[in-house]
Formats: C-alpha cells, sequence, structure tokens
C-alpha cells in the first residue's frame, strides 16, 4: 500500500530501507512531457527532476526519436 507521507523514492528507502511499495504521483498536473532528446543534458536534469518530485521516470508522450534536430558535424581526421 502507498505511504502518501513519502514525496519521492529517496524517502520511501530512507524510512523502509527499500523502494518496493513506492508509488510515483503519474497523475499530477506537474508531471508533463519533454521533448527534450534523449542523451541530452536537458532530458538528464529532467529525469533527475522527476525522481526528485516523486513522478515516473518515463512520460508516455516524451520524445521518443531524433526526428527535426540537427547537431554538430565532427570532421573526419
Amino acid at each position: 500500500m502507498p505511504d502518501p507521507t513519502l514525496s519521492n523514492v529517496f524517502e520511501a528507502i530512507l524510512k523502509y530501507g527499500h523502494d518496493e511499495d513506492f508509488v510515483p504521483r503519474a497523475h499530477d498536473e506537474e508531471f508533463v512531457p519533454t521533448a527534450a532528446p534523449a542523451g541530452s543534458p536537458e532530458k538528464l536534469e529532467i529525469l533527475a527532476e522527476r525522481v526528485r518530485s516523486g513522478f515516473p521516470l518515463w512520460h508516455e508522450a516524451d520524445r521518443v526519436d531524433y526526428s527535426g534536430l540537427t547537431g554538430a558535424v565532427r570532421p573526419r581526421d
């Protein structure tokens, strides 16, 4: 049974010694998708903030590809 007094998984581990019963808040209005590409510093910060806030890591509407993005091209040696 979820403990409503816990705001994130870290508090669950401190209180119970494990995270097996922790349930993220997936239906909160603050839990929004991101268009940040996988592996980008922006995406990593968003994931870290989701954990700190007690949200799931992944939103069903997060970006799943790299379409529309441009990247720096390194010249070949």
